[in-house]
């Protein structure tokens, strides 16, 4: 199997990042349903965020919207006037995707989001993913953070003031669990290491899954053929 020359997460697949993201979700989907408890799902679940070129917006979630296809016309005004020709520019559209792990009931148990640029780079970007971060604390619900990339500024839940600069990444996975409410779990991915097995909380009486990072980003480097990368002329 071809592999990437970095021994954990290949910093190149950045530019890739929306395929690679893409994969990381269903690949960790997969990893984990198979572990779980029977009455447990892992489900991908995704919004449609709106984006300017600093990546900032508003995130909304998709729904069904049924239309009368008579009723624009019917209480216009008809007009002679020549309307100008315009130029149609279409509005950015990211779709943001994460893992739930929910109850045969639907309850959500737990939520996996691997950060994206558009997550760390802008103001408003920032502020809504924060806004997301608190409505599941809020709730109730534990949460595992897998920051993979390098652009961009920190967002994890967990705070970087008591961890030395010495101990401080490229990058980062953040868990925090319901259970304990007054404090976050932070691993650490050197660039120059494997990236290492993260615990994913379920229920309080139940053992964590373990989420092992690194099949899924040789998983993704395998698929999406990226041994064709040119890393000589990326340098």
């Amino acid at each position: 199997m071809m592999r990437s020359p970095f021994p954990g997460m290949d910093p190149f697949l950045e530019s890739r990042w929306p395929e690679v993201h893409a994969s990381l979700i269903v690949y960790s989907r997969n990893q984990i349903n198979s572990h779980l408890p029977d009455d447990l799902q892992a489900n991908i679940e995704e919004n449609l965020a709106v984006y300017a070129e600093d990546y900032s917006g508003k995130s909304i979630r998709p729904d069904v919207h049924v239309a009368d296809p008579f009723r624009a016309t019917s209480s216009a005004v008809v007009s002679t006037a020549v309307l100008a020709e315009p130029m149609v520019v279409r509005r950015p559209l990211h779709p943001t995707r994460h893992v739930e792990i929910t109850t045969s009931d639907g309850r959500l148990i737990t939520a996996i989001e691997f950060i994206s640029p558009w997550n760390k780079v802008g103001t408003r970007a920032r502020e809504q993913y924060a806004r997301k971060q608190l409505d599941y604390l809020d709730a109730g619900v534990n949460l595992v953070e897998i920051d993979l990339v390098r652009q961009g500024s920190y967002v994890l839940a967990a705070s970087l003031v008591e961890v030395p600069e010495s101990r401080r990444t490229p990058y980062m996975i953040c868990v925090y669990r319901n259970t304990m409410p007054d404090q976050f779990e932070l691993y650490r991915a050197p660039l120059q290491e494997p990236l290492p097995n993260i615990p994913i909380p379920l229920r309080p009486s139940e053992r964590d899954v373990v989420l092992e990072l690194q099949p899924l980003i040789d998983e993704c480097y395998r698929d999406g053929r990226y041994h064709r990368i040119d890393y000589r002329s990326n340098t």
